[in-house]
């Protein structure tokens, strides 16, 4: 099977883990699910209007399109989850190959839509949302094979930054300044649960800090959505049109909402209320209590999918579920953050609810992924899962090297 760590036993004898293999995490399927099915619910209500202005007076375009992506993404969902999570070990390289050729193609062969060039065939293939998906993949097993030099610079840190920064910055060109952000920002959280040494990693923030000030004063882009954020921030009556609608629709819905397709802001001049504002529109049609409703729901999918990386019989496996849930759950928080003010306005879409296929088959993938890992569970895990663990998830080297006593081993008081 691949997934269990060979020891050695006290009597000599090389033994693995017990791993159970059985059903896939049925709350965590059954949560995908809800917000699944929440999605169409949202995208059926949203896009009829903007379905007939944009596709030549089909009120269903979007919706049987959502319909049609989300059926496919289900039969990658159930592929995965039967396949064993170890075959990424292999696939990552090409993958990650496939990923930089797409976007390299979209700079010299992408249409331009609001002002950026990020799709290829009339819209129908974002190569960053891809991209996301693939950086959490191809850094995860990357880390997990060079897990013992990690704490060398030049091994761990230097070529990540290479990795990382090679395909933001493909993505920066679009210029898709959210995507790009948040592939440094996976990178850095990777490197951190792969047991990245802790000066590395503030150092690490701190370049990325430096680097995204330089990018935020040389593109216009980031410079005109940083002048908005400041200036809602000091009188949320002088914020973009843009944020001034999402507070509107927020305001409108109230404590119960408006009703299932009842809302008016999206009609009224709401941009994108079908992908980057859905929230804005879930809000107002159910109000506080629907939010509420939507963030739990997105607060199961991550308690659960950290269940399962907790459970994984490797660090592989940890660090392929807990990446790829916290990347869906960065995915969401940006959003819904973005639309009640909180942070400046970024493109990311609301993972399961947003229209477009791109996104919704990237998120899909990732979670039949994370089912599949959730199969393969140790019943008990063995002292040298324990002690992997610990060894390459702690962010401190507590032997020495920090002046203080080193922790106590396994079977030692």
């Amino acid at each position: 099977m691949g997934a269990g760590t060979f020891v050695k036993s006290p009597s000599g004898r090389m033994a693995t883990p017990q791993i159970k293999v059985g059903r896939s995490d049925l709350i965590l399927l059954a949560t995908v699910i809800a917000l699944c099915l929440f999605g169409l619910l949202m995208v059926y209500s949203a896009s009829p209007d903007f379905s007939i202005f944009e596709h030549d007076g089909n009120p269903y375009y979007i919706l049987n399109k959502q319909i049609l992506w989300m059926v496919l993404g289900a039969l990658i969902v159930a592929m995965l989850t039967r396949l064993d999570y170890h075959l990424i070990q292999r696939l990552a390289v090409p993958l990650m190959g496939l990923t930089l050729a797409l976007l390299v193609l979209v700079l010299l062969r992408g249409e331009e839509r609001l002002h950026s060039v990020r799709t290829l065939y009339q819209g129908s293939i974002q190569p960053s949302e891809l991209a996301k998906l693939v950086i959490v993949l191809y850094l995860a097993v990357w880390l997990y094979s060079k897990r013992d030099h990690l704490k060398d610079i030049q091994i761990g840190l230097i070529p990540l930054a290479v990795i990382v920064g090679t395909v933001g910055g493909l993505i920066y060109l679009q210029p898709d300044l959210s995507a790009a952000a948040t592939i440094f920002i996976m990178g850095g959280l990777l490197f951190f649960l792969a047991g990245g040494d802790l000066k590395q990693i503030l150092f690490f923030l701190l370049v990325a800090l430096l680097i995204g000030g330089l990018v935020i004063q040389f593109s216009e882009t980031g410079r005109h959505r940083l002048a908005d954020y400041l200036t809602g921030l000091r009188e949320p009556l002088q914020s973009s049109d843009h944020m001034l609608y999402s507070l509107e629709s927020i305001v409108k819905g109230g404590l119960f909402g408006q009703g299932l397709g009842n809302a008016t802001t999206k009609l009224e001049g709401l941009p994108l209320p079908t992908t980057d504002s859905i929230f804005a529109v879930v809000v107002e049609e159910w109000g506080l209590l629907g939010a509420i409703v939507l963030i739990v729901l997105y607060g199961v999918l991550v308690w659960r999918g950290l269940k399962v990386a907790e459970r994984a019989p490797d660090m592989l496996g940890t660090l392929l579920a807990g990446g790829l849930t916290f990347w869906i759950a960065i995915e969401a928080l940006i959003n819904m953050a973005v639309l009640v003010g909180l942070l400046p306005f970024a493109g990311n879409a609301l993972p399961f609810m947003s229209a477009g296929g791109s996104n919704l088959l990237s998120v899909l993938t990732a979670v039949g992924i994370v089912l599949n890992i959730s199969r393969y569970q140790a019943q008990r895990p063995s002292e040298t899962v324990v002690q992997e663990r610990r060894s390459y998830s702690a962010s401190v080297d507590w032997r020495g090297r920090n002046g203080r006593r080193g922790v106590s081993r396994i079977g030692r008081p």
